[in-house]
């Protein structure tokens, strides 16, 4: 790698800020066995990728360079307090490819004594012997995508699993070493009714995951979902069955003792809580490597191409994979902050926003949006109303 990293320069001016706020490594692995109807995510079959000359070794090779190459731009890299790799499907690399995956970390970053790490997973390509080589390898967690156990569900989504598949995979993380778990629900499919969501959520708690992240179904433009929707074999999703659904799966997943610490997701304990996404929310800072990742650093944001072919190419020929960046603002930056800052049960504090955004946080109490009692302590925290009208009290705090 020394004669290519001479070559490499990354397209901005400077990287500020590493190793003051959290630091985090996200990995996206573009390989799957099957395209899901709703997915608009950056994943290709092994049909799509035919001919190109993209691979899971080859991206690995391209992962290695990649990391190497942010190692030696951010000078004395801060070790990564988190790790998550997502996709796509990681858990298609099996144990000893994701084992690599975290070698190459380890190599370039390190990892905190105390470090977060993630891998996603479909239920369908798990086993026992999975998740024990991923718990000797490092992993910390697992997060299962299980989106429901209604046949007729999963039939419109298109997801391959069996419904009983995430809740065994569950007990088969803990029962092999793996420490925390969570689990995926996606609500207000077409077709879903009340039951079938209370079905998933009886097997959600039935399998004693420490996490649940919960969506609602949103109908991308492109996908498989969205022209069924088009040609009218489907209704589309209706908002205010997903604002009802949403209530639901708050009420259950409350009363079994879990707390919502972001609008989409809720867990056992603080300890639980998935610690690199808090680091997306809080404004941290993360390199995201792989085909079509994210990053951000102090006040730069960039992101890579997104074809695993030309991503590997890219990177064997001495070139940045990245397809454009921009350095944020501080109006950009204050609008992300209050965006990702609201979501969380913690809040915003009152004092970080504009005078405007100060009394729009008023009159959002007002409205029934905002804690009284939170914002007389300083802080701007959603009430349960507010979580379903996120977007709507964003706007306000935002245009005052």
């Amino acid at each position: 790698m020394t004669a290519v990293q001479r070559t490499l320069e990354l397209p901005v001016a400077e990287l500020a800020g590493p190793g003051v706020r959290p630091f985090g490594v996200y990995v996206h692995v573009p390989f799957c066995a099957a395209r899901c109807g709703y997915c608009d995510f950056n994943t290709y079959t092994a049909s799509e990728l035919a001919g190109s000359g993209a691979s899971p070794a080859g991206w690995l090779e391209a992962l290695r360079a990649e990391l190497a190459l942010a190692a030696s731009v951010l000078g004395a890299p801060p070790k990564a307090d988190t790790v998550f790799v997502g996709g796509g499907t990681p858990s298609l690399l099996g144990p000893d490819g994701l084992r690599s995956v975290l070698v190459a970390v380890r190599d370039t970053f390190g990892l905190a004594a105390d470090a977060e790490v993630t891998t996603e997973a479909n239920p369908e390509s798990t086993s026992p012997e999975f998740f024990a080589g991923i718990a000797d390898a490092g992993y910390t967690r697992v997060s299962l995508g299980m989106q429901s156990v209604a046949p007729k569900v999963l039939a419109v989504l298109e997801r391959r699993h069996t419904p009983g598949r995430p809740v065994m995979a569950a007990a088969e993380a803990r029962a092999n070493g793996v420490a925390q778990v969570s689990l995926d629900l996606i609500y207000g499919t077409p077709g879903e009714s009340d039951d079938d969501l209370r079905g998933s959520l009886d097997a959600v708690l039935a399998a004693g995951v420490d996490h649940v992240s919960a969506y609602a179904l949103i109908v991308e433009e492109g996908t498989a979902l969205s022209r069924r929707i088009r040609r009218g074999e489907l209704a589309a999703p209706d908002d205010d069955v997903a604002a009802d659904r949403y209530e639901l799966v708050d009420d259950v997943l409350s009363a079994a003792g879990m707390s919502w610490y972001e609008v989409s997701n809720w867990s056992v304990s603080a300890t639980t809580r998935c610690r690199h996404n808090l680091g997306y929310w809080r404004d941290g800072d993360w390199w995201g490597a792989g085909p079509g990742a994210h990053s951000h650093v102090g006040e730069v944001r960039w992101w890579n191409v997104k074809h695993p072919a030309r991503y590997a190419a890219m990177l064997a020929g001495g070139v940045v994979p990245i397809a454009g960046q921009e350095r944020l603002t501080a109006e950009q930056r204050y609008a992300e902050r209050v965006i990702l800052g609201l979501r969380l049960a913690e809040g915003l504090a009152v004092d970080s926003l504009t005078d405007a955004g100060r009394r729009a946080a008023d009159q959002a109490v007002v409205d029934g949006l905002l804690d009284p009692g939170a914002l007389r302590s300083g802080r701007a925290v959603l009430t349960r109303c507010g979580r379903l009208l996120a977007d709507a009290v964003v706007r306000a705090l935002l245009v005052g």
